[in-house]
């Protein structure tokens, strides 16, 4: 037999018309099933891609890319400062204070994250800035107790710019009187919205208050580093072999590894999860080839009697199968890829016909579905739906390559 011969009889067969409805509809619907399964895969994956592109991009807004810190606070943070602020890669070093208090309001109290920066310092004064609603960080002075919230914080608090808070401190005062928790009047200065959940939990105020309030004296928490490239973490890495002892580096994706790392666990058991509809497209071609082997025996007994062996009466119904599953995962591809390219668009149009919101701002922080389509996820869902059709063809071919022409032909 001619080389081409199984290639031509196997796409003869994909696409005859002399076919049984019920045939002919299995196999139409295995494609269709893995098309669906290509398609949802791809877009699902772009969606949870954007969302882990979008957490990144708002958290770098205002979050220093790493920072430098000892146990019991830097006291000479200058001489550490200064041989940084030299090294190739690092755009800005400057100091910082962290520690934890409690804002309460009428009534109204929250926890949050005491921010103590230097208002002056370019690098987060230049990542504030964009984000401020009211107030400016200028308002910050020294002994002046002003404080920057975020949009969120102050929405539950109740206040507004001018408003005086009460900040109580993790320890105690001890006066002859008795023990007191240490409480300061505060002033809101200002309110920022980034988008992010900073917005719910940050209090911003001058470094030189925040020394005072928390006892630091002269030293500081560590140092904020701020990298010309924030996804290069090399920079970190060689610096930190010459830190002093005790001063560690951590990066924000140590910060935020917790977060990232759920994501990454999503994404694959999303994945997994989807990969099953392609897994059910692979068993409904095995279907419809076992269908068409039923129906073909007698074409099949023909075909041996001309001189086929059974190895090309296999690569048949392999070829059959693939093109199968070719036309499913090209076509889920190409859906999927279009879909995953403008899913925003879509849902923001169906959003305004029928008049509700999906995400809404103030639980989710986005406006629109992020979407990020790469192309090696596109690669790797294609080649997995290539491969379990090539796997499905396995059963029915070599059942085709097994029917005995002699009996067929004998009681037909």
């Amino acid at each position: 037999m001619p080389a081409f011969f199984p290639f031509f009889i196997g796409f003869r067969y994909l696409f005859s018309k002399r076919r049984e409805r019920f045939v002919s509809f299995v196999s139409l619907f295995s494609i269709v099933a893995m098309a669906l399964g290509v398609m949802a895969l791809i877009t699902v994956l772009s969606v949870m891609n954007g969302f882990d592109r979008e957490i990144k991009t708002r958290i770098l807004r205002i979050m220093p890319h790493a920072v430098l810190e000892h146990p019991g606070g830097l006291r000479e943070w200058e001489a550490l400062a200064l041989p940084l602020d030299k090294v190739a890669g690092i755009r800005a070093v400057e100091p910082y204070i962290q520690g934890q208090g409690m804002l309460s309001f009428q009534g109204r109290v929250q926890g949050v994250s005491l921010q103590g920066v230097d208002p002056e310092a370019r690098p987060f004064a230049t990542a504030i800035a964009p984000h401020m609603l009211h107030g400016e960080l200028g308002a910050l002075t020294p002994r002046g107790y002003g404080i920057i919230i975020g949009r969120l914080l102050a929405r539950n608090l109740g206040v507004g710019v001018g408003d005086a808070l009460m900040l109580s401190l993790p320890d105690v005062l001890v006066t002859p009187a008795g023990v007191f928790p240490r409480t300061k009047q505060v002033w809101v200065s200002g309110i920022f919205e980034t988008g992010a959940q900073v917005d719910n939990g940050v209090a911003i105020l001058h470094l030189q208050d925040a020394a005072r309030l928390l006892r630091l004296g002269d030293k500081v928490s560590g140092l904020r580093l701020y990298l010309e490239d924030p996804f290069g973490l090399n920079t970190v890495d060689a610096i930190s072999q010459s830190l002093p002892e005790g001063v560690r580096a951590r990066t924000w994706r140590e910060e935020m590894k917790v977060l990232f790392s759920a994501i990454k666990m999503e994404k694959t058991v999303v994945g997994l999860l989807l990969s099953a509809i392609i897994g059910i497209a692979a068993f409904n071609i095995i279907a419809s080839l076992v269908l068409m082997v039923s129906e073909k025996r007698s074409d099949i007994a023909v075909l041996r009697s001309l001189g086929a062996d059974a190895s090309e009466i296999s690569t048949i119904f392999r070829i059959q199968g693939s093109l199968t599953g070719l036309m499913g995962v090209g076509l889920g591809v190409l859906a999927g890829c279009l879909l995953a390219l403008y899913i925003g668009d879509v849902l923001g149009f169906l959003e305004t016909r029928l008049g509700f919101v999906l995400f809404d701002p103030e639980l989710y922080f986005i406006t629109k579905l992020p979407s990020r389509l790469l192309w090696q996820d596109v690669m790797l869902i294609a080649g997995l739906g290539l491969l379990l059709s090539l796997l499905a063809t396995w059963y029915p071919a070599r059942r085709a390559g097994m029917v005995p022409p002699a009996d067929v032909l004998r009681y037909r």
